[in-house]
């Protein structure tokens, strides 16, 4: 789609989504499951606030990729780490009263405690109290961060822990910046915690109206996930000075912050709704009351995906698709290399990557190389997203073992598929699964979220009776994977 869209405004909706990185410019996933649950309810007007990190991806604005429908009625696009806040430094002493609140704010952030500041709850904290300003310019934040630092973490290199504090707190006034302008809503919707979690939050304390909160994955652990594999927060003590079990103290101020701001909307929403019981454990162990908890799974359209079972053949080639954006949680290099296993007993099979790959490029450009030096795919044949050069039926046509298909339709796919596969690190209860079984597909995945409850079955006699709908293995373990993939196709 075009980047010169018309973005819809209004005053007043009945519901305010908030939008982390997903729908309108992520293809799949959640991005899909909003666009679904905003034309499924055309009797209600929504609102979209999406938060993201930055506007420009490797140099390239960040597209619409959907049509809006008409009953979207407002749409407000932010970016928490564009530095484009054009502030001018001004010096200032700030205020003793805001900045002891800071202290708790920040005290709270790195204990383990479930309890919240009131101060958190309040917009005046953060447009009187201690402002934008305040927070990077005052005298008062200078003796804060030092003193802090000296507290506890005077190996860490100054200039690594000021510039972590300062991205971690940062995010928060601007939040608060757009709660204030939101238009009027009568209920507010947050499909994850994190920072859109803490604006939807933010929004029902300064409004008194009510908040919902579903995830689709546990946020704060995939966050704790992509923080302590990070590779751009890497400074550790020397060896011999670690103590044990000790790791990266900026990871962990990361993962304390995510921590804290996952209680905050769990304890603010009225409803925490998750995809399967064990999502349920996970938010009650992470700080949601488990009376306010409830478990709604995913439903897929079971009559579509079932008519594409007449274009199957009735011994489908050895194709194995992987359905799910190239980026790292999924694991995309352990499927490759766990095609290149099963080559070496089914010497036609051949692995499809399905998904979106504008999230992650650099992520992508690895799996293409490790598939090309693994010997599964041609060199000059890399996808980077522009499907102008190569139709879907040229894709399949290709004699690449390995092909990467970007965002597809999966109606056209799994009629092609033998196996879906699932590498993933993390997940919650994946539709592509339930998606694959509609359609006639048996699925190895990793035992992850609600994979191995779908996979397995065996809640009644009956449910036993009717056997397995594929095999589980365990994570990033690509020869045992391999494994199952050629005894299944």
């Amino acid at each position: 789609m075009s980047e010169e869209v018309e973005f819809p405004r209004s005053d007043s909706v009945d519901v305010m989504l908030f939008s982390e990185g997903t729908y309108p410019y992520v293809k799949g996933g959640v991005s899909s499951w909003l666009l679904q649950l905003i034309k499924g309810l055309p009797e209600y007007s929504f609102g979209v606030c999406f938060i993201g990190a930055q506007e420009y991806v490797d140099g390239k604005k960040m597209e619409i990729s959907y049509e809006f429908p008409p009953n979207l009625k407002h749409l407000e696009v932010h970016y928490l780490f564009d530095d484009k806040d054009n502030l001018v430094p001004k010096k200032m002493k700030g205020s003793e009263k805001g900045f002891a609140a800071v202290a708790d704010l920040y005290n709270s952030f790195k204990s383990n405690s479930k309890e919240i500041p009131e101060v958190l709850q309040k917009i005046k904290f953060y447009s009187e109290d201690v402002t934008f300003k305040d927070f990077l310019f005052s005298q008062r934040s200078w003796e804060f961060i030092n003193k802090t630092y000296m507290q506890n973490c005077p190996d860490v290199p100054f200039i690594d822990y000021f510039w972590t504090l300062r991205n971690i707190h940062k995010p928060i006034w601007i939040l608060a910046e757009i709660v204030q302008n939101l238009p009027e809503s009568k209920i507010f919707h947050s499909p994850s915690t994190g920072y859109a979690g803490f604006c939807a939050a933010l929004a029902s304390y300064d409004t008194q109206r009510p908040i919902v909160l579903t995830e689709h994955g546990i946020y704060t652990r995939e966050r704790k996930i992509d923080m302590l594999s990070a590779d751009w927060v890497e400074y550790k003590k020397p060896s011999l000075l670690q103590q044990p079990e000790e790791y990266n103290y900026i990871k962990k101020m990361w993962v304390n912050f995510f921590e804290k701001i996952g209680v905050f909307c769990y304890q603010r929403s009225n409803h925490v709704l998750s995809l399967f019981p064990g999502a349920q454990k996970i938010q009650i162990l992470y700080g949601a009351d488990e009376n306010k908890t409830m478990v709604i799974p995913n439903g897929v359209d079971v009559d579509g995906l079932k008519v594409t079972m007449k274009d199957r053949q009735a011994v489908p080639k050895p194709i194995v698709t992987l359905i799910g954006r190239v980026v790292p949680i999924k694991d995309i290099k352990t499927f490759i290399r766990a095609i290149k296993i099963a080559s070496l007993t089914v010497p036609d099979i051949e692995g499809w990557i399905v998904g979106a790959v504008e999230e992650d490029k650099e992520y992508v450009e690895e799996c293409q190389q490790m598939a090309v030096s693994l010997g599964l795919k041609k060199a000059s044949q890399f996808f980077d997203g522009n499907r102008s050069d190569m139709t879907q039926e040229e894709i399949i046509n290709h004699s690449d073992k390995v092909k990467f298909f970007g965002h597809s339709d999966i109606k056209k796919i799994l009629p092609h598929s033998a196996l879906q596969t699932l590498s993933s690190i993390s997940e919650g209860m994946p539709l592509v699964i339930l998606e694959g079984f509609a359609a006639g597909v048996p699925c190895v995945a990793t035992d992850v979220g609600s994979c191995r409850d779908l996979i397995e079955g065996a809640i009644d006699e009956e449910d036993i009776r009717i056997g397995k709908a594929g095999s589980i293995t365990g994570i990033a373990r690509p020869r045992c994977f391999g494994y199952r993939v050629y005894k299944i196709t």
